[in-house]
């Protein structure tokens, strides 16, 4: 979670928004939310607004430019996961009718966490969590959360 409190909610209106909530967790991991928060416009254009067509286009060569790009985190690893799970979230969304109805298709934080972990690269709980909370999923409170997840 972000370091000066909750994070701001959004009501996602497309794959595109869900996709740029995701990747920050995933940018997010290990590293400060300040870094983050300060890389996030020069992400954002990086990554075409995260427009989930474009980013699952992208190809190896893509993924070169951006790992000499200095406006993103330069984590190859991370920078992969981005365009995979863009393509599994065109995948899912197919499949489901809609992301939000796979979102919902599980019967507890529980199980869309174990999901979402099998389904998406770079992502754990807190990740999960901060991804669900900011696209106004149902999740625990948060210290029950931390108390669970964050030992």
């Amino acid at each position: 979670m972000a370091e000066s409190g909750p994070p701001e909610q959004i009501t996602p209106t497309s794959l595109d928004d869900y996709l740029e909530v995701l990747s920050k967790a995933v940018f997010q991991s290990g590293i400060s939310w300040k870094v983050v928060e300060n890389k996030w416009p020069g992400t954002r254009q990086a990554f075409k607004s995260f427009d989930v067509q474009q980013v699952a286009n992208f190809n190896e060569h893509d993924l070169d430019q951006l790992s000499q790009d200095s406006r993103v985190i330069r984590n190859y690893r991370k920078l992969q996961a981005i365009v995979s799970n863009a393509r599994k979230m065109i995948e899912l969304d197919r499949e489901f009718g809609s992301f939000q109805k796979y979102l919902r298709s599980h019967s507890s934080f529980d199980a869309t966490l174990e999901s979402m972990r099998k389904n998406f690269k770079f992502i754990g709980p807190t990740g999960v969590y901060f991804f669900l909370y900011v696209v106004g999923e149902q999740v625990p409170p948060h210290q029950e959360f931390e108390a669970r997840y964050r030992k």
